[in-house]
């Protein structure tokens, strides 16, 4: 293979795509703080402080915790982060095993669409006062957390199973292996890249819902509730400090899906998708 200074050319490819998504990397994120401090200057209003007073903000909440409460950071995150990954894990036992037997049976498939389309556009938003106030306070934050992810987890669980060549199907079949044997050895394998690809779109779904699920259920004491706390209290550096813990446990969260994403899709001898 040719080289380039000892390098491959695939080296050098993939060294040049990196640098480049570097670069464009930093400069958005440039751009947009830029934005950011013109708007609050333009605005001139205390609701809208500056990047530098909201980096203050965060900088003092992360050494000094919350003054208000006296709770620190990490016990705001710990605790959004539990009712968030227990409504991820019940998001995930519901919604693959549904979406691979509704992908899989044209009949449930058909009688199941209906309620799946009423219900999928509905704002996971919208269920939070009904599944906190009128359910329960500990449970409900968790089953707003599960819709939010529930949905596009199964509707690409359905979707991967969907998409299955009908070739490798009737080829099993060929050799002899059971309906229940393409289930598992077919299906299940083949529609693992979409169960990932549903995980990284709910992942990020799930931060908006857990926000949203703490304004109901204060008693949490979860990052939502230090948002509002500090919103009520007009500290609105605090409260953009708040949103900006949010955007990079995001951040974090989905990365790390994109990541098991790629690798889990690479082993499989699969295609990006």
């Amino acid at each position: 293979m040719s080289t380039i200074f000892g390098w491959t050319y695939d080296e050098h490819n993939k060294s040049h795509r990196l640098f480049r998504r570097g670069v464009i990397v930093v400069t958005s994120l440039v751009c947009f703080v830029a934005a950011w401090w013109d708007v609050s200057i333009l605005a001139n209003s205390v609701a809208i402080p500056s990047p530098a007073e909201t980096w203050d903000a965060l900088v003092n909440l992360v050494r000094n915790g919350d003054s208000i409460t006296g709770r620190s950071l990490w016990e705001y995150i710990s605790s959004s982060m539990k009712t968030y990954l227990e409504g991820f894990a019940l998001a995930m036992i519901v919604a693959i095993p549904l979406g691979l037997i509704i992908g899989y049976s044209k009949t449930i498939h058909d009688f199941a669409s209906p309620v799946i389309e009423v219900l999928r556009p509905i704002a996971p938003i919208a269920w939070a006062p009904i599944f906190i106030l009128a359910i329960n306070y500990s449970i409900g934050p968790v089953l707003v957390v599960f819709i939010g992810i529930f949905f596009p987890l199964l509707t690409n669980v359905i979707f991967g199973v969907e998409k299955i060549d009908g070739n490798l199907i009737d080829a099993s079949k060929t050799l002899g292996a059971s309906r229940l044997q393409v289930f598992y050895k077919v299906m299940i394998p083949s529609a693992i890249p979409y169960v990932m690809n549903g995980v990284k779109i709910g992942l990020g779904i799930g931060w908006m819902c857990i926000v949203a699920a703490e304004l109901y259920a204060p008693q949490l004491s979860g990052i939502g509730f230090f948002l509002s706390e500090q919103a009520t209290a007009g500290f609105w550096p605090g409260a953009f400090a708040a949103i900006v813990v949010i955007a990079v446990l995001g951040l974090i969260t989905t990365g790390l899906a994109e990541y098991i994403h790629k690798v889990v899709t690479s082993r499989m001898g699969m295609s990006y998708v």
